[in-house]
Formats: structure tokens, sequence, C-alpha cells
């Protein structure tokens, strides 16, 4: 009886013990900046890479520039007089993981702007409304901060769609053809789904080679997959670009396209 009554007690202090922890709101929304990882941004936060995962629902630890995470951070707003050497010391934290948390590179701040304070846990209830650092509040974690809807399947689809076009080119001509898949979806004259738009075809044509070849069932790699949700999150180096072709095309149709830019040797048009 002893043994069942102790172990109960435990069970229940366990339990206390992680509503306790539970009961810390994400108050602030992280935006992933090059070279992030989970495991630094968990050291910057004071929380762990499986803590961020779990509150954020990612079933892994693949991140990428310009995705927003929650994380445990109170939210300062800026008052007249303050710089960032008076708030980092104010809160007892060093200049550069305020700079870290906001990525915040000069000292231009004003009145009203809103700073990650990293390692403050928030004060806000969990079922508050919590903010972003722009004030904002949080959408909810599927597909939080994309600039379309997608689903699972599709981004899988847009990343295969990535590497049967742009394997052997740079990271950002890879992002720029998930850009242009994005684009199509957010224009009227186009489907409004990834999977409608690369599967398009148009008097007899298929918009996407890759399509009527059958490279598209090629496996996706891990750049694709990250180029793919830069693409989702609204990273665009193509620019606005609705089209794309090699440098060495002929087709004299696309190539009579306003170019918006090159990369490599990729050309993007509208």
């Amino acid at each position: 009886m002893n043994i069942l009554k102790k172990a109960s007690v435990f069970v229940a202090l366990l339990l206390l013990s992680f509503t306790m922890l539970s009961s810390y709101a994400y108050a602030a929304d992280y935006t992933i900046v090059p070279n992030d990882s989970l495991y630094h941004i968990g050291v910057l936060f004071n929380t762990s890479a499986n803590g961020l995962m779990l509150d954020n629902n990612l079933s892994s630890t693949m991140i990428f520039p310009g995705q927003k995470i929650k994380v445990p951070a109170e939210i300062y707003t800026v008052k007249s007089g303050d710089t960032m050497f008076l708030i980092a010391s104010r809160y007892n934290l060093s200049l550069e993981d305020l700079r870290k948390a906001n990525n915040k590179w000069d000292s231009l701040i004003i009145p009203g702007q809103r700073l990650l304070l990293p390692g403050i846990k928030p004060t806000e209830s969990p079922t508050g409304s919590s903010q972003s650092s722009s004030g904002s509040s949080s959408a909810t974690a599927t597909g939080s901060g994309t600039v379309i809807s997608y689903k699972s399947s599709e981004v899988d689809l847009l990343a295969r769609l990535i590497a049967a076009e742009a394997i052997g080119e740079s990271y950002d001509a890879m992002v720029a053809v998930g850009a242009v898949v994005v684009n199509r979806v957010q224009k009227p004259d186009w489907p409004n789904s990834i999977s409608a738009v690369i599967n398009h075809v148009s008097a007899g044509h298929y918009q996407f080679s890759p399509v009527q070849n059958g490279f598209i069932k090629k496996p996706a790699t891990d750049d694709t997959l990250r180029a793919a949700w830069a693409a989702l999150y609204g990273s665009d180096p193509s620019k606005g670009a609705i089209f794309y072709y090699d440098k060495t095309s002929t087709n004299q149709w696309i190539r009579s396209k306003p170019i918006t830019t090159q990369i490599g040797n990729m050309i993007f048009a509208k």
C-alpha cells in the first residue's frame, strides 16, 4: 500500500511539474535566419530542441530561413530613451544575445518597437493571446506564416519539382523555382493549389516538363525540401516571376517574356 501511495504521489508530482513547465506561454515568434539550428535557438531562449519541436508541432529538426517558430521569451516594448545596450543591461542579458534574438545588428530602435528578450520567461498564460515581435496574433502551428495554403503531400510534390528542375543549380535557384509555383497559385489566372499548378495542362501542353517526362517521380532531397518550405514562407529570389527557363532555351515565346532575374543557368520571367 505504501508503495502504491508513493507511486501515486510521484505521478501527481510528475504531472504537476509538467503542468508548471507547460504553463510558460510561448509568447513570441522567432524568425529563423541562415545557419540557425533548433539546438542553438534552444540555447539562446533557454529551452531545448525537443521542447521547440513539441511546441511547434515539428516532425523533424529541419528548419529554414524565414520560417517562424514559437519561443519562450518575454516581449519588451521600446520606450523613449532606450538603447539596445540599456535594455540588455536592465534584463541581465548579453548585448549579443539580444541582437541574435531579434536579428538586430544595428543600434536603431524606436519607441513602440517590440523586442524579444531571450531567456526571460513570458508572463502571459498559455490561453492568453500571445504576440509576435511585430505585435500580431500568433497563427496556428500548421501553416503558420506560409503565404499560401498547402497539403503535406504538396510540399513533397513541390520539392520533387525543384529537384527535377534545379538540381545542380544554387540553393537560391531552387527556392526561385518553388517561388514560381507559389506565385502562380496566388494569381487568379492560374490554378489555386500547388498540385493543380504543377500538373496544369494548357492547350495540350504541360506547364512543367518533369510532369510529362516522369522526372517529377524522382525523390526530393533535403535541400529541395528546404527550398520548398522557404518558398512557402514567402522567400522569392525569382522577384515575382511566373516563368523560368534554361539560358540555352531557344523558345522565342518564353524568351519574349520580361526577365525578372537570372540565377546561374536559370532565367526567371513574368
